[in-house]
């Protein structure tokens, strides 16, 4: 096995177990990702030694410790993300009285990295923030790809396929076709938005972070909340709430970077008609 097999199967491994914190035994970790279970063990010892794995119930299952979930929290923690937009994603919250979520594009994926719940009484969404964000099939990921090209954001969600997790109730986009129509929607009327795919009995909207000229857009601002109250008359008031922060947040965005070290832009936001809001 050559160290670039090694790697790629190691991360196999650890995805995963990502989505089984009950542990696997070796059998089906092998058979799920069909590799040998001499393979596989190896695999499995190696990570073991660098504590990113642990075995239960007498050696017969493994599972993923808390090692890759604390380094995930301390590369966070460093951008600095939190410490800058927690007050705008807490004031959205508050405003809204749904639940708003941040997600940033790294270079791979769209993931989630801070939320804050605005319900405090009767029904509140509260959905796992551990799963990343499925492009074709959120509002959040609508939102981000109506930002970039539409060949370029057509082939993203090609490369990885129109299919959902099962926990997902419908899927209305399922083909290069639907998700075209549903990105120049996405473009036409200023923001992202899902109701009943990705969660039942839920509804979402979202809108873009702007880039600039150098960078595409760093991430999405989205809320979300029981079909029951984001009801057409409710998003007219939700949407400008939404869309003023993200606009804040866009404005936030280039002390984020210079606090993690990157050089700060000398280009100014990108000015944008309507069309192409990010949505």
């Amino acid at each position: 096995m050559t160290a670039r097999t090694l790697l790629e199967r190691a991360l196999d491994v650890v995805e995963l177990l990502v989505d089984h914190p009950e542990g696997l035994p070796l059998s089906e970790i092998a058979r799920e990702l069909n590799i040998p279970k001499s393979a596989t063990h190896r695999i499995l010892t190696r990570l073991g030694r660098r504590a990113y794995v642990g075995q239960l119930e007498g050696w017969e299952r493994y599972r993923l410790n808390l090692k890759l979930a604390a380094l995930g929290l301390r590369f966070v923690a460093r951008t600095n993300v939190f410490d800058i937009c927690q007050p705008v994603i807490d004031r959205l919250a508050q405003e809204t009285g749904e639940f708003v979520r941040l997600a940033v594009w790294d270079g791979a994926a769209l993931t989630w990295v801070a939320k804050a719940q605005g319900a405090q009484h009767g029904l509140r969404y509260d959905p796992d923030m551990g799963h990343p964000v499925v492009l074709h099939a959120t509002a959040t990921g609508r939102a981000w790809l109506a930002t970039l090209p539409e060949a370029e954001a057509l082939k993203l969600v090609k490369l990885r396929g129109y299919s959902v997790p099962e926990r997902f109730p419908k899927q209305r986009v399922t083909d290069e076709s639907a998700l075209a129509s549903e990105l120049r929607l996405t473009r036409k009327r200023g923001y992202g938005m899902a109701v009943e795919e990705g969660e039942p009995g839920s509804a979402a909207v979202a809108t873009a972070i702007e880039g600039t000229e150098s960078y595409r857009s760093p991430g999405t601002l989205s809320v979300a909340g029981p079909i029951v109250r984001m009801q057409p008359a409710r998003l007219k008031e939700i949407v400008p709430l939404l869309l003023k922060a993200t606009h804040e947040l866009a404005e936030l965005w280039p002390l984020i970077r210079m606090r993690q070290g990157v050089p700060p832009e000398i280009s100014h936001p990108v000015s944008r008609s309507k069309e192409h809001v990010a949505a």
